[in-house]
This record gives C-alpha cells, sequence and structure tokens, in this order.
C-alpha cells in the first residue's frame, strides 16, 4: 500500500495539523509516514501544503509529484493541485470555498461543504478536520479510530478543551455523504 496525498489552503486553515493528525494515526497503525510541510513567509493567509506518504514499505521520497489524492481547502490548492492528481486519484474540495467543478472526468470527487458544516458545530476553523474524516471514509487509509485516538496525543493537555470539537468535526467528515 502507498498512499501520497497532498493537503493544500490558505495558511490558518489548519492544513499541517490535519497532515501530521493523520501521520500519527497512521503510525500509530505501523505504517511508515513521511510528512513534508510547505507554507508561505506569511503564514495566516499565504499558502500553506504538506505531502504525506503512507506506506506499508520503505518509502524513497517524501515528495509527491503525482499523488493519489489531494484535499483542497480553497479556489487556488484546485487550481494547483487538481492537473498533477493520478487518474482514479482521489479529490475531496471544500466546497465551501471553492466555486468551481474539477475539470476532470477521470478520478473520483468528493465535494464537501466543511466549512459550513464547521459553523454548524459552532467553530468555523473545524472545516480541515471536516475534510480529513470526509478523506479517511473514501480513502479507508487508516482506520477512523486511529485519528480519534491521536487526537489528545497531538492537542495535549493545554488544549484539551478542544478534542472533543474535534472529534465531532471528525466524525461530521465521516458521516458527510459520498458521491
Amino acid at each position: 500500500m502507498l498512499e501520497q496525498l497532498i493537503i493544500s489552503g490558505f495558511g490558518g486553515q489548519g492544513i499541517l495539523f490535519i497532515g501530521q493528525l493523520l501521520g500519527y494515526a497512521a503510525t500509530l497503525e505501523g505504517r511508515i509516514v513521511t510528512y513534508l510541510p510547505s507554507y508561505g513567509p506569511e503564514m495566516r493567509g499565504g499558502t500553506a501544503n504538506c505531502t504525506v506518504t503512507i506506506s506499508d514499505s520503505r518509502i524513497m521520497s517524501p515528495l509527491a509529484s503525482n499523488p493519489s489524492a489531494v484535499i483542497v481547502m480553497n479556489l487556488p490548492s484546485l487550481d494547483r493541485f487538481e492537473p498533477s492528481l493520478k487518474p482514479d486519484g482521489l479529490l475531496v474540495v471544500n466546497s465551501s470555498m471553492v466555486d468551481r467543478k474539477s475539470n476532470r472526468s477521470d478520478i473520483r470527487i468528493i465535494e464537501v461543504p466543511a466549512t459550513k458544516i464547521a459553523e454548524k458545530l459552532k467553530n468555523m476553523r473545524l472545516a480541515n478536520v471536516v475534510a480529513l474524516g470526509c478523506y479517511v471514509r473514501a480513502s479507508s487509509v487508516v482506520a477512523s479510530d486511529s485519528v480519534v485516538s491521536t487526537l489528545p496525543k497531538m492537542l495535549g493537555d493545554e488544549r484539551k478543551e478542544l478534542i472533543q470539537p474535534n472529534v465531532e468535526a471528525f466524525r461530521a467528515g465521516l458521516e458527510w455523504r459520498l458521491v
């Protein structure tokens, strides 16, 4: 098994957080993981993306020029990463922030209104975790329980009040209807 995922959006959308969360969940399952963050010097408001590679065997490079999956949280990210997605790959789009459809007919596309779902949960900053839940359900790359059990480790004691809202957002993404 080899999964190469690019997650992309604006700085401040929690792109790097969900990349790390997924990577830690995969290591709990005994997988080999590489995590490669990239962000502009502006941080909030600038671009941010990360590449997460998950494998059952040795990973030769953390780079993914043709990823098997992409999560995009905004339009510039769709424009940038949609063309490089492998045929038969998975594209998860935050349809709350992206106002165009994908140009590809050879990939699996899930449009999830992640920001709107997060707003209903009373925390817009959880849109990233909603999108991750949608991706985990569609890809089955890790068990959902692995992600949930990783949240306390990622957030730590100083942010333990955020664990339950993140679990709720992740479950909302898991439950989003897949088309």
